[in-house]
């Protein structure tokens, strides 16, 4: 008995690549269509521009006065009582009813971060939902 083994090149594997780029382009296309951009907005917020020459044209304003100390004035009215009741209370009787107001937070620049989250808040319950805050230039500030 007799046995024949091959003495040869042995062939090399040979590794397709075009299935697996195919595949990894429908699993890209697939992601790139399920994703969703999701907005979270309970407030409209107008960021500030620290433009000095441009005009405000706000024809129903509340202006919010925040002191550096944590006082509020509501159109240059000074509030007693720093409570987020009392701050919301004074922007609808400000408001005079009226949704479409807008509410322009001037803060101190040193004002505590609360402060100002609190008339944030007080507009939001008063139901005063366009914020704008105030800015001045940087030719202002170094006076």
């Amino acid at each position: 008995m007799r046995m024949h083994f091959r003495h040869g090149s042995r062939d090399e594997p040979e590794i397709n690549l075009i299935p697996f780029i195919d595949v990894l382009l429908v699993v890209l296309i697939f992601l790139m269509l399920s994703t969703t951009y999701s907005k979270f907005t309970e407030m409209q917020l107008r960021l500030p521009v620290a433009d000095v020459e441009a005009q405000r044209d706000y024809p129903k304003e509340v202006i919010v006065a925040v002191s550096a100390d944590g006082r509020y004035s509501i159109n240059k009215n000074v509030l007693p009582d720093r409570s987020v009741e009392a701050v919301a209370a004074a922007l609808a009787a400000a408001a005079g009813g009226a949704r479409d107001n807008v509410v322009i937070i001037s803060a101190d620049a040193s004002a505590a971060h609360q402060s100002v989250i609190t008339v944030m808040e007080a507009a939001r319950r008063a139901g005063l939902v366009q914020i704008t805050f105030a800015t001045q230039s940087a030719a202002q500030a170094g006076r």
